[in-house]
């Protein structure tokens, strides 16, 4: 009788993982057959992800990406307003088909969920009031605000053990600590700063040639979504290609922006 029941149980456990195996292939085949495509985006981050005040819609760099990925399935495109902390958990609970999130990949986050290739390049900074902060040294014993469940807050933790770090829902929360004096510092990829730095006073704010990690941007997949992966990778290799992905970049980083930023990569296939 054990040894029946031994064998049931096995069945059923590899039954139960073949199901999932299925399960996070499934998205490509879904997303056409329901004609949407779920992203789950940032509504409050330009240039990636913000509300626009004239459409009260969301637009952004991310959203550009999102939706050429879903013109090439032929779907309509759903945004779902995302954190850092929660974008992740959404993904695995199947409210959201992908991540466009200005979201780091790194070897953690690649145990839980996979990674597009990198469409976007950038690297972590600081937002000061001006003349304030030359070096690291200058952040040491302060407080630093940034966002949680970002990879912000590890890389400050790490590179000024001795800051307070103050973690909040969003950067805007993070930039208001700012100029209320409650942090000295507001620390995100350069990218995302140079966006906020953008709605503040001239000349009162700025980022100082700090740096302190590479940050390299992926959409989010659910683990083991092969066929849905493929299908974004190359959908990102052919807007390289024709250049549909410098005329995003320009549109939102370019001399034109109020965010101007160097392209200064090229998409590839990771390695």
């Amino acid at each position: 009788m054990r040894k029946t029941v031994t064998i049931v149980l096995s069945f059923l456990l590899i039954a139960t993982f073949l199901a999932g195996a299925s399960l996070a292939g499934d998205t490509l085949a879904d997303v056409k057959a329901k004609g949407v495509l779920v992203a789950g985006v940032k509504d409050s981050l330009p240039p990636f992800g913000y509300v626009d005040a004239k459409t009260r819609t969301i637009v952004g760099y991310d959203i550009d990406f999102v939706k050429a990925i879903a013109n090439k399935l032929g779907v309509k495109v759903e945004l779902k307003p995302v954190t850092s902390a929660t974008r992740m958990p959404q993904l695995q609970e199947g409210n959201i088909d992908i991540i466009a999130a200005t979201m780091t990949k790194n070897p953690e986050r690649a145990k839980v969920i996979d990674f597009s290739h990198t469409y976007f390049l950038t690297g972590q900074k600081f937002l000061t009031k001006t003349g304030t902060v030359k070096s690291l040294k200058d952040l040491e014993g302060k407080k630093i605000g940034t966002t949680k469940g970002s990879t912000s807050e590890q890389n400050a933790k790490k590179a000024i053990p001795s800051a307070t770090i103050l973690s909040f829902d969003d950067y805007p929360q993070g930039v208001l600590a700012l100029t209320q004096g409650k942090v000295v510092a507001v620390t995100t990829d350069e990218s995302i700063l140079a966006g906020l730095l953008a709605k503040l006073p001239k000349g009162a704010y700025e980022i100082p040639d700090i740096r302190i990690s590479d940050e390299p941007y992926g959409l989010g997949i659910r683990k083991g979504d092969t066929n849905f992966l493929n299908f974004v990778n190359q959908t990102i290799l052919e807007m390289e290609k024709s250049g549909e992905a410098a005329k995003i970049f320009d549109r939102w980083f370019g001399p034109d922006s109020d965010t101007p930023l160097k392209r200064n990569f090229t998409i590839t296939a990771d390695k």
